[in-house]
């Protein structure tokens, strides 16, 4: 009786030890928005780094694009105890201000897709992105090639002014721009990543200067919009070229039909790489300070490729 009651005993123990040693790691995630397009499949990779990995939960909120809610939600984290912060900033500013947080409450920052000022990078124990400046390069080198010696003149349609993206893609353009003397940047307005926003300006600029012939956006969504704007004027598709950044669904149905090519950023290369790296510094394993997922050109023969990359 003693034996089989010491055994139960010692069973017991064994049990409430796995127990522990499977508590789960759990991932503060506030993310910037839940209604921006290209973030949601960055959040549904998420979601599938959760969904692989049993000893992993993440939990997500939506800051609504409001710095303030995702303070209150890191803090509500950092109550929590998480073992590992996730975060798609609403801007670079706030960056800090987690940042420190993060650091007195000794929980491993992960910051994603929008890169924080460089004299923020101290408070970050890494970084996912893509180098945004090369986006801009690679957009702008499609246009040189495919004008092939003929002028341009181009509206640059820009996303959020003072965002790394918006800032870094503009700026390749311009630095590729500046290298052949046919092409000229007339105008850089300010679209804030919208369709609708895209549509209208690009109604106005192009209503005003029947010179422009080139429409550089830096995201698709205003590309989309861009292209909405061409018909409604009566232009036809080979009077303007448009190129967009991210390859989004939406903006693989319009390839080839309006929108000339796209720069593929691949926000499940950013998130599950951010999940992954988050999940090894919550474990207290080493990781890089930067890690760069590439971008890439894609027209309209890449079509199916990327398309099934959403499947």
């Amino acid at each position: 009786m003693k034996k089989t009651l010491l055994a139960m005993l010692c069973g017991s123990l064994l049990l409430t030890s796995q127990v522990a040693m499977a508590k789960n790691i759990v991932i503060g995630a506030p993310m910037v928005s839940f209604a921006d397009k290209w973030q949601t499949y960055l959040q549904d990779s998420l979601r599938d780094f959760d969904a692989k990995h049993d000893d992993v939960e993440i939990k997500l909120t939506d800051a609504n694009a409001d710095p303030e809610k995702q303070l209150s939600q890191v803090e509500n984290f950092i109550h929590e105890k998480v073992d590992a912060l996730l975060v798609v900033p609403t801007d670079p500013t706030i960056v800090k201000k987690i940042g420190r947080l993060a650091k007195k409450a000794n929980i491993p920052l992960i910051v994603m897709n929008r890169k924080p000022n460089d004299e923020d990078m101290k408070l970050v124990t890494s970084y996912v992105g893509s180098d945004e400046i090369e986006a801009g390069r690679i957009q702008a080198d499609y246009v040189v090639n495919t004008l092939n010696g003929k002028d341009a003149e181009a509206l640059v349609l820009m996303g959020v002014l003072g965002q790394d993206a918006a800032t870094k893609r503009t700026e390749g353009v311009k630095e590729i721009f500046a290298q052949h003397k046919n092409t000229k940047l007339s105008s850089e307005q300010e679209g804030k990543w919208e369709r609708d926003r895209g549509q209208t300006i690009a109604e106005n600029v192009l209503a005003a200067n029947k010179k422009i012939n080139v429409i550089v956006s830096n995201n698709d969504e205003m590309a989309i919009g861009a292209y909405l704007a061409t018909k409604k004027l009566g232009l036809k598709d080979e009077d303007v070229l448009i190129v967009g950044v991210d390859a989004t669904p939406d903006a693989l149905e319009f390839l080839g039909k309006g929108l000339d090519a796209t720069v593929f950023q691949s926000a499940q290369g950013q998130g599950y790489t951010g999940a992954e790296i988050a999940y090894k510094a919550a474990k207290g394993e080493k990781v890089e300070h930067v890690n760069w997922v590439p971008f890439e050109l894609v027209v309209p023969a890449d079509k199916e490729k990327y398309q099934a990359k959403y499947k």
